[in-house]
C-alpha cells in the first residue's frame, strides 16, 4: 500500500540525498526484501548480535549474516563492537536510518534521514 505525502523541502544535517543509480538500486533491493526489513525492524530500538537477530527474526544464522552484509553495505545498518567483561567481544548491529523517501521526478532519488544511534545496552549474561 502506498501512502501519499507532500514533498519535503527542508533538509536537515541528518539527511542525505542519494541519486547514484547503483546505490539507489541496492537500497531499494534491500528494502524490498522481507528478511532485510525484519532485521531493520528488530534493530530499531536496540543493538543486537547476529544470533540474537536470527532468533528475533526467525531466520537461519547463515541467512541472517547475508542480510546483515546487504544492510551494512547499503548503510542502513551499522556494525559496532559489543564489549563483554569476559573479553569475548562480539559484533552487534543497529539501524542507522529513521526514514527513506523516494522521489521519482526526473529519475529516482532517495533522501535518507539518519538517526541518532541508541545507547549501548549492557551485555546479556551468556550471549556473545
Amino acid at each position: 500500500m502506498a501512502i501519499a505525502t507532500p514533498p519535503r523541502q527542508n533538509h536537515t544535517d541528518r539527511e542525505t540525498t542519494i541519486d547514484d543509480a547503483d546505490k539507489v538500486e541496492s537500497i531499494l533491493y534491500a528494502l524490498d526484501d522481507d528478511d532485510c526489513r525484519a532485521v531493520l525492524e528488530a534493530t530499531g530500538e536496540e543493538s543486537l548480535s547476529a544470533s540474537e537477530l536470527a532468533d528475533a527474526c526467525d531466520l537461519p544464522l547463515s541467512t541472517t549474516y547475508r542480510k546483515l552484509d546487504i544492510l551494512t553495505e547499503t548503510g542502513l545498518l551499522a556494525e559496532r563492537t559489543r564489549l563483554c567483561p569476559d573479553g569475548k567481544h562480539a559484533s552487534e548491529y543497529v539501524r542507522v536510518v529513521d526514514e527513506v523517501l523516494v522521489d521519482a521526478d526526473g529519475g529516482f532519488e532517495l533522501t535518507i534521514t539518519r538517526r541518532e544511534l541508541p545507547e549501548r545496552t549492557a551485555p546479556n549474561p551468556g550471549t556473545a
